[in-house]
């Protein structure tokens, strides 16, 4: 299904927010007058002080809530979200957990079998597909998380701080996979993060937003190629952007 007006078309943008507001209804305005689109090929970050309404973007985008105005396109029959905790059911398997959404979708298993497999490949999993959460570490429970979105192979995938919890090492390893499955399956990507070195290793661009309510106050090209090593981060552009993106996050808070 798609939300809004028909702003999104197939050589369009996958997502698109137009002039989106949202005031909850305890009287919270958590975002004023949003609008940018993310094109397939494209990872976008979004970063912020906290509660500014970064999150509520994913939400809205998801279909989990409802802007106040304004339009949200895309396609939400072709949405992955990965959230910042793994959400896996501690009863089921890797496979099984990787398996639930095209099974929510009514999909047998055998039509999915060959696309689990090939999941449970491209995040490396494939020797602990038969164990359960628990004896998985915080980094494995991730990539299970990513493993199950990619089931379905979504156009746009959202992802709400989803290795915030990590060490800075399981953080940049999983950094480094996702790319590979971005660049692997060119979809379009909306990020959201409070580290500014993890935003701009991941992306194609960077949007700063206000203290809530939530605006966009910045918005950077990112001007590394892909594939990208860690040696970036040493670069002086690197700094540079860094430094821009830090002084622009100082500025918005209140």
């Amino acid at each position: 299904m798609r939300s809004g007006t028909d702003l999104v078309d197939d050589a369009g943008p996958a997502l698109v927010f137009d002039d989106l507001s949202m005031v909850f209804p305890d009287g919270t305005h958590a975002l004023d007058h949003v609008s940018f689109s993310v094109d397939r090929g494209e990872f976008v970050t979004v970063v912020g002080p906290s509660g500014c309404g970064k999150s509520t973007l994913l939400r809205i985008a998801s279909g989990l809530e409802q802007q106040t105005s304004g339009a949200c396109d895309v396609d939400r029959d072709s949405i992955g979200y990965v959230f910042q905790d793994a959400t896996l059911f501690p009863w089921r398997t890797v496979r099984k957990n990787v398996e639930l959404l095209a099974e929510l979708h009514g999909l047998s298993m055998a039509s999915v079998a060959d696309k689990v497999d090939e999941s449970l490949d491209l995040v490396n999993l494939t020797e602990h597909q038969k164990k359960y959460p628990k004896q998985l570490s915080g980094g494995m429970r991730m990539r299970a998380s990513l493993a199950r979105s990619l089931v379905l192979q979504p156009n746009v995938f959202l992802f709400d701080e989803p290795f915030g919890a990590l060490d800075e090492i399981s953080r940049e390893r999983l950094n480094d996979e996702l790319l590979s499955l971005f660049k692997a399956k060119d979809f379009a990507g909306l990020f959201i993060t409070h580290s500014i070195a993890e935003a701009v290793f991941l992306s194609t661009r960077i949007l700063v937003m206000s203290a809530r309510p939530g605006r966009i106050v910045a918005d950077y090209e990112v001007p590394f190629e892909y594939p990208r090593s860690h040696d970036i981060r040493y670069l002086p552009e690197f700094a540079e952007l860094s430094g821009k993106i830090s002084h622009d996050l100082r500025g918005a808070h209140p």
